[in-house]
């Protein structure tokens, strides 16, 4: 239904351009798509977390009663439980209800998931229970790519996410492995097209990248993550400016670069306690680069920048504030040059527009 939307949109604005449309009937073709886009999205919504309690309502049924039932029935039951689940979301489908198959694809590979664990029981398996995890998160995989589910593959990276905490905090180190099942269901999002799925993957990446500054180098590790995270950034801004077809895959690699960034500078300027002098010239780059982020931002259209760096900006002077709160008068100084600088930073982005918009006007008359 969203790309339904998109597509609308840009057909609404050739038919307008063409003079096949009125603007009124634009205005009620698109009342009625978004009518219909939040009535189902309600639905499909419901639908999901329906899936979720019967899912917990059948694995706690089948646990309540483990014991009582034959090691035969106990399997079956289990079988046919995750294949009328598959079956209910052929049918769904064939009916056009997209929505609800999603749901009972994702009641199946709950089953799955539960199937798993009391399996394991009843034939006392011994193992790593992460194990079980990765597993369940390869049965969400296969049912995502093979029934075309988004929901399902978007379980998938929420198990690896976890299967790839509770393995680095069980190691205590970095935990290379999660990134071979991260670029699977990554390109699995991919073929599928489905682009929440992708920032779904740049989260998991981001918190991975974060993460190396507590794990290498003995926990000192935070330069190296701010380094990388203005690599990104810097490709990000060159991949726009050489694929400028491209501005949704730039736009969101550029704002998880400045998250990268910022996670390393706080780290430095925070969890380390550096010298006055080094807080201080930290502390004047993390403003240099949210205020970049800003402009930058504002430039390219990327609301996503913007916001990060509005809160980000404001999370700084919070932060900056609490650190230095024992010598106000140094803190006062901080601030009052910050503000003075930032003053003549609008001051010249006033003028800077003042001048290019009497130039635009009259390119376009």
């Amino acid at each position: 239904m969203w790309s339904y939307r998109k597509r609308i949109d840009r057909d609404l604005v050739r038919w307008r351009e063409a003079g096949w449309i009125t603007p009124e009937g634009e205005a009620a073709i698109r009342t009625d798509v978004e009518k219909g886009i939040r009535t189902l999205g309600l639905a499909n919504a419901l639908a999901i977390l329906s899936a979720v309690l019967i899912g917990f309502a059948v694995m706690s049924f089948v646990a309540s009663n483990w014991q009582e039932m034959p090691r035969i029935l106990r399997l079956g039951l289990l079988l046919a439980s995750l294949w009328a689940s598959y079956a209910l979301a052929g049918v769904f489908a064939r009916r056009g209800m997209d929505g609800f198959a999603h749901a009972a694809v994702l009641l199946g590979v709950g089953i799955f998931g539960g199937s798993i664990m009391l399996i394991s029981q009843m034939y006392h398996m011994d193992g790593n229970p992460a194990d079980a995890i990765l597993l369940w998160a390869a049965g969400a995989l296969v049912a995502g790519v093979g029934l075309r589910s988004n929901p399902a593959l978007a379980f998938a990276m929420i198990l690896v996410t976890y299967w790839g905490i509770s393995e680095a905090l069980r190691f205590n180190t970095v935990f290379w492995p999660f990134l071979l099942p991260w670029a699977i269901v990554s390109a699995a999002f991919y073929w599928q097209r489905w682009r929440p799925g992708l920032h779904l993957s740049g989260i998991a990446l981001t918190g991975f990248i974060v993460s190396l500054g507590y794990r290498l180098n003995d926990g000192d590790a935070h330069g190296l993550v701010t380094a990388a995270g203005l690599g990104v950034m810097a490709a990000a801004i060159a991949g726009e400016r050489l694929k400028p077809e491209l501005p949704a895959l730039w736009s969101g690699t550029f704002n998880y670069g400045l998250v990268i960034t910022l996670a390393g500078l706080w780290a430095l300027q925070f969890f380390k306690s550096p010298e006055l002098d080094v807080f201080t010239l930290l502390a004047v780059l993390a403003m240099a680069l949210l205020i970049a982020s800003i402009f930058w931002g504002l430039q390219s259209g990327n609301r996503g920048a913007l916001w990060l760096g509005y809160i980000g900006f404001s999370v700084e002077i919070l932060a900056i504030y609490v650190k230095t709160i024992g010598t106000l008068l140094n803190t006062s100084l901080f601030f009052l040059v910050a503000g003075l600088i930032v003053s003549a930073l609008a001051a010249l982005a006033y003028r800077i527009h003042s001048r290019a918009e009497p130039q635009l006007q009259g390119g376009a008359s």
